[in-house]
């Protein structure tokens, strides 16, 4: 269930953006009726930060709180340009581009195969400071291709945004990490987690959100003998 809950401004910003995406209901939990992944995997919880588009107030708050912390954790001058990735960082990319006062670029998954033969759209500049900005993270698999386009067009790529970070796989740091990358995020599931008691949701559909963050396998396995 998810009640009422006005943002309380003195909290945090992790806990503050976890209480705008419930609220909108970018982020679900439902363990009484599992989703099931584009893997194939069970969960009892569900990210959709596409909703954002939805939201204007929502998004602005979002993004103002992203450039904050980029400017505490990167530095106020730290990037040239923001890139989005095709299809869902785009939208995010250009509000960041925007509350950074920054030009914009999005990278394609591949090359259109036509005219320039381009991944990238827009003004590429030798050597550009480029932060990468997605919707959410998984295991960040998907951002290295878009990390090695920017990389491969001339410009330099430090630093990975998105909204909402799982924080469950440890490979979504780590893989970055290798590639000279560092990944922020506004709010993963556990600052979620402590604005959902608040929310009303229950101590049984909240220890199910645990028990799948611990063990995501495990989770899986499990409810799937139990649904069969």
């Amino acid at each position: 269930m998810t009640g009422t809950l006005s943002h309380d401004w003195r909290r945090g910003p992790a806990e503050t953006a976890a209480d705008i995406l419930l609220e909108i209901q970018a982020v679900l939990i439902r363990p009484e009726e599992p989703f099931t992944f584009t893997s194939g995997r069970l969960s009892p919880v569900y990210v959709d930060c596409r909703k954002i588009i939805s939201f204007p107030r929502a998004r602005r708050r979002l993004m103002a709180m992203g450039a904050d912390q980029l400017a505490a954790l990167a530095g106020s001058e730290a990037f040239d340009m923001v890139a989005g990735g095709e299809t869902a960082g785009i939208p995010f990319a250009a509000w960041m581009a925007d509350a950074l006062d920054l030009p914009m670029l999005y990278v394609r998954k591949k090359p259109k195969g036509f005219g320039r033969n381009a991944r990238i759209e827009g003004e590429v500049r030798d050597g550009a400071r480029v932060l990468l900005v997605e919707d959410l993270a998984t295991d960040g698999g998907s951002k290295l291709s878009f990390i090695d386009a920017i990389r491969e067009a001339g410009m330099e790529v430090a630093h990975c945004f998105v909204v909402f970070h799982y924080g469950v796989f440890p490979q979504s740091v780590t893989s970055l990490k290798e590639r000279g990358v560092d990944l922020h995020g506004l709010c993963t599931w556990w600052d979620v987690l402590a604005v959902a008691e608040r929310r009303g949701y229950t101590a049984d559909q909240l220890d199910e959100v645990r028990s799948f963050l611990a063990d995501p396998e495990a989770w899986d396995a499990r409810n799937r003998t139990v649904s069969a």
